[in-house]
Formats: structure tokens, sequence, C-alpha cells
């Protein structure tokens, strides 16, 4: 089954990709692996979820907050592969940036928004992927997380 079955199935579509707002480009190709730079949780041109998790966010919004990143990630991929999902290979890794109260020991567990929407989209073998998730005092425009990923293409 093709990804953007996949996608279709899960009612997932996927976002216009946005232009950074700084200097730098969304991704970069090297040999077969893409790297996407850090995403904020843009959605309909608006920051979906601002603030600090474990003051301002919880638990839930931040994993629904690193799922909308993911999308802009998938959204920037796709641009990448030409249009053609498929061309994955293999998410590498996925580094999670959480903006987080001082003794807010979660990190990973909002991490878990976007890993399962990797997985979702690719299936195990393609979608399961290394990752560093940690939280951070602050994020661009206050942003709750940021996601950047590392992914094989053929």
């Amino acid at each position: 089954m093709s990804v953007d079955t996949k996608l279709k199935e899960l009612n997932i579509q996927l976002p216009e990709v946005a232009t950074p707002a700084a200097a730098y480009v969304p991704y970069t190709i090297s040999g077969n692996v893409v790297f996407i730079s850090g995403q904020l949780p843009f959605a309909e041109g608006k920051l979906f979820r601002t603030g600090h998790l474990g003051r301002d966010v919880s638990l839930e919004d931040g994993q629904r907050t690193a799922a909308v990143c993911g999308l802009n990630i998938l959204a920037h991929l796709k641009n990448a592969c030409r249009g053609d999902l498929d061309r994955v290979k293999k998410i590498l890794k996925l580094e999670i940036l959480v903006a987080a109260a001082a003794d807010f020991q979660n990190p990973h567990v909002v991490a878990n928004g976007v890993s399962e929407l990797m997985l979702g989209a690719f299936g195990e073998e393609i979608g399961s992927h290394a990752r560093v998730a940690y939280g951070v005092a602050s994020l661009p425009m206050n942003a709750a997380v940021e996601v950047a990923a590392t992914i094989e293409i053929a």
C-alpha cells in the first residue's frame, strides 16, 4: 500500500509547506539522506500550540503538537522526494525539542506523538527510528514543540 493511501486511510492531509522564517533551507539532501530542518507546529498558517509543557500545555496537547510538527516534516519530505513518499526507505532519526517547565520530566512521552505518526504512515519496518527528545527553556516564537528529521530515500 502506498504511503499516500495510508495517509488517506488515517484521514491525514499534508499541509502546504511553509517558507523558512530565517536564514536556512527547509531541507538538504546528501546522497540518499534527507535532513529536514526543525519544524514548528504550524497549522493553517499559525502556531498550533504555544507555551511550555508542564505549565501551559497538557501532555496530550504536547503529543498532538509533536504530530503537527511531523505533518510539516512529511510535507517537506514529499517535496524532497519530488512528490513520491514511496521513495522513503527509512526514517533514520527524529530530534524532538519540547519547551518545558523546569520540573517537566516527560519530553519522551510528548515525542510519541510524532513517532506514532511516522509508524502509522510508513509501517514498522520503514517508520521505526532512532530519536532524541529533550526539554528546552524556549523555542522560536514560543512554540511548544519543534521536530527535525533525518530520512533515507531511494
